[in-house]
């Protein structure tokens, strides 16, 4: 069976990341984080590009989704 490697710091994600990627560091399903990718980043989707099929997210993008997500609930506590 192939063992996936688990990202668990900022440091150790790679600057590119994949679904599966943000799957393991969130610790949500990979059908989680494509239903993620398909919302609007207005409406708190996270922001990522299409390679063909295949979608893709800049970490900087992903660390700052990660800091608004914060933001909105000490604004909505």
């Amino acid at each position: 069976m192939k063992e996936t490697k688990k990202y668990r710091t900022w440091e150790s994600l790679p600057d590119t990341l994949t679904a599966q990627q943000i799957s393991d560091f969130l610790g949500i399903s990979r059908k989680t984080v494509y239903e993620l990718l398909k919302v609007h980043v207005e409406q708190g989707g996270i922001p990522n590009y299409e390679i063909g099929n295949s979608k893709r997210v800049e970490k900087a993008d992903f660390k700052q989704w990660i800091k608004q997500l914060k933001e909105q609930k000490k604004h909505n506590s």
